[in-house]
């Protein structure tokens, strides 16, 4: 009897024993597969998540998106990691060695694949929506609508988009909408123009945001000196104090619209259009292109100088003058050559 009962310990033990080792095997195997890389079917593995998407549905389509992955395997070690509720909706790459652990981090983190598009300072919406077009991976919504429709989808429904967003580069996740991006840069443009106006100098005669930001885009498209911008703005902050037109070629330029050729004609100042500032006084009825901080800040700062005139110098600078007389000396000297 004792040696029945010493055998069972054994056989007991034995079987514990054995027990052990298939678990501290399968933790091993577990371990190695949560760590190895995954073979992808291609060198980028696209990987898109819907919002709403259960972890099970996850795994599958990691496996759909050319992931060589059982999907319920995966499904497991999402619901072990204990994360499993905390996958993402988004856009992803796969590529190089992506393992089960680091797929799911990404995918927890919301790491997503992102792009950027670059708006410019000093280009008008046509080039901005031009931009767009080009953009990779931005999905085309506005590309469809009018410039009306898509204010209105913006909710800005009546206002002109020109001048509207703020130049600035703006990431966006793979397949994002082009009307977010330009919503964000709408936003943008709000928040700089808010912060300048608040901290105007109350001399000038601008008369609410709007006007400003029409100001600053002309002195956006004056001159890309900054330096010279507090004295351009100071010409034009002048010239509407005492009613006199600006007189300033790049709203003439805009107010052609496709039909400048690159040359602009004595008769092209002289033909009427709302942009024309040779032949209207005050500012155009909208801005003109998208300005910058630094042109934003000038229109409502202008430099404390009493300049009516400035003509170029051919270097980017510019010469500033009180008087018509000194400013024909300046044109005569920097323009005509003489």
């Amino acid at each position: 009897m004792k040696n029945v009962r010493s055998f069972g310990g054994r056989l007991l033990r034995l079987a514990l024993g054995i027990a052990v080792a298939l678990a501290l095997l399968g933790a091993a195997l577990a371990y190695w597969w949560v760590n190895a890389p995954l073979r992808l079917n291609a060198p980028m593995v696209d990987l898109s998540i819907e919002p709403g998407t259960s972890p099970r549905e996850v795994a599958a389509v990691v496996a759909r998106s050319g992931v060589d992955v059982q999907p319920q395997l995966l499904y497991w070690w999402f619901r072990l990691s204990g994360q499993a509720r905390q996958i993402r909706a988004g856009s992803y790459e796969l590529q190089g060695d992506v393992s089960p652990r680091s797929l799911l981090q990404k995918i927890v983190l919301g790491d997503e694949a992102s792009r950027s598009v670059t708006l410019v300072e000093g280009w008008n919406f046509r080039q901005v929506r031009d931009a767009l077009k080009r953009a990779e991976n931005l999905r085309p919504e506005a590309a469809a609508l009018s410039d009306a429709q898509l204010m209105q989808q913006l909710g800005r429904p009546g206002v002109a988009p020109e001048g509207r967003f703020f130049p600035d580069t703006y990431t966006y996740s793979k397949g994002a909408s082009d009307l977010a991006v330009l919503q964000r840069a709408l936003r943008a443009m709000d928040a700089r123009l808010a912060t300048v106006w608040a901290q105007r100098n109350t001399q000038v005669p601008l008369q609410n945001p709007d006007q400003a930001l029409i100001l600053a885009s002309i002195i956006e498209k004056e001159t890309g000196r900054t330096s010279d911008q507090p004295q351009i703005s100071a010409v034009f902050n002048n010239r509407l104090l005492i009613g006199m037109r600006l007189q300033t070629d790049p709203t003439v330029i805009y107010g052609l619209g496709a039909a400048f050729d690159g040359n602009l004609r004595r008769a092209d100042l002289l033909a009427d259009t709302p942009f024309n500032t040779y032949t209207r006084t005050g500012l155009p009825p909208t801005p003109i292109a998208m300005p910058g901080r630094q042109a934003l800040y000038a229109a409502v700062h202008p430099a404390p100088i009493k300049a009516l005139y400035f003509v170029a110098r051919g270097d980017g600078t510019s010469v500033f003058s009180d008087t018509l007389d000194a400013h024909n000396r300046a044109v005569n000297q920097f323009q005509r050559g003489k």
